[in-house]
């Protein structure tokens, strides 16, 4: 653990709530991978998924300064990094050249959402800070 961070803080309810935000986000992994939505547009247009980030936000400042900040950060940068894929991957299907291709890549998408859904909750049971890789 980096000396920088602040242990002693008490941050029992916001790694209460960043467990949550993992369910959530599990949970719209799983309606898109049993739904009619891709996995990563169930990720970042879902309601579970929506609620989790807004959450986000909100507990985010709690956390300023200890090992769970990264949680959060991770968590935020990767709804935003889903969104941002599946925009460039929409843009791909639109030029109907790539519309296998871009199928291919949202399929691969939702595989990486779903990575870092479980990494992030696995180090967060160990209570470990989680890196943006």
């Amino acid at each position: 653990m980096n000396n920088d961070l602040i242990p002693e803080r008490n941050i029992d309810s916001a790694h209460t709530c960043c467990h949550v935000i993992y369910g959530l986000h599990a949970l719209a992994v799983v309606v898109g991978v049993t739904g009619a939505a891709t996995v990563a547009g169930a990720f970042v247009f879902g309601l579970p998924s929506l609620i989790a980030v807004v959450l986000n936000y909100l507990k985010r400042a709690e956390v300023s300064g200890t090992w769970l900040y990264s949680h959060y950060r991770w968590q935020i940068r990767t709804f935003w990094f889903t969104l941002l894929w599946l925009l460039v991957y929409g843009l791909l299907i639109i030029t109907l050249i790539g519309i296998p291709i871009a199928w291919m890549l949202i399929v691969i998408l939702g595989l990486w959402v779903a990575y870092r859904v479980i990494r992030g909750w696995l180090a967060l049971a160990d209570r470990r800070p989680i890196g943006d890789s």
